[in-house]
């Protein structure tokens, strides 16, 4: 009995190690390459734009005739603002009356009057008599230390208006004030009347 379960188990062990042996084992399969993923296409460059062309320069001339007219229409001075309006005037209006009018413009920033003045020394012309006018009126500030004072002079028939002019312009003084100085004098005619101003360019504070 000992030699029969001895030779099975023996048989058993024999049979076992041919299984064993004969078993294959599986060959791994073999994997492939990863593809190769393609470049990427290469985006092209932006197109450049061109440059704006170049305004060209205005002809000599042209904006700059532009330019100074509308400085004319905007930056006229006090004085020759005025001198317009005077000689948009009737010549036949009476001298105290234009004084009036041309002292009461939207341009004149301070508080202004006119009066009626006499043949002899006037204000801005020192030491200078002035005479040879019919009527007269002069338009400037009440108060204050501004270089302003206006003038209408009524001249007689006949009178020597360029005499009377000079006159004016010689001796008239910007510096009457002391402490200012006006910018223009301006001395002009319309018929019978003369029309003279001294003042500063502008009134803006």
């Amino acid at each position: 009995m000992k030699k029969l379960v001895l030779t099975a188990l023996a048989l058993t062990l024999a049979f076992s190690m041919t299984a064993c042996g004969s078993k294959e084992e599986p060959t791994p399969e073999s994997t492939e390459a990863p593809t190769t993923t393609e470049a990427p296409v290469a985006t092209e460059a932006p197109e450049v734009t061109e440059a704006p062309e170049a305004t060209e320069a205005p002809a000599e001339g042209e904006d700059a005739t532009e330019n100074d007219n509308q400085g004319a229409v905007s930056g006229d001075s006090v004085g020759q603002t005025l001198l317009g309006e005077f000689k948009a005037m009737d010549a036949s209006t009476d001298a105290y009356t234009m004084a009036e009018t041309l002292i009461g413009h939207e341009m004149i920033q301070f508080m202004g009057g006119a009066m009626e003045v006499e043949p002899g020394l006037l204000s801005g012309f020192d030491n200078y008599e002035v005479t040879g006018f019919e009527k007269g009126a002069m338009f400037g500030p009440m108060m204050g230390s501004i270089a302003f004072v206006g003038y209408i002079f009524d001249l007689p028939e006949g009178a020597d208006v360029d005499a009377f002019v000079t006159g004016l312009k010689d001796n008239a003084n910007p510096r009457w004030q002391i402490c200012v100085t006006a910018d223009e004098t301006i001395v002009e005619t319309s018929g019978d009347k003369v029309f003279f101003l001294m003042s500063p360019l502008t009134l803006e504070q």
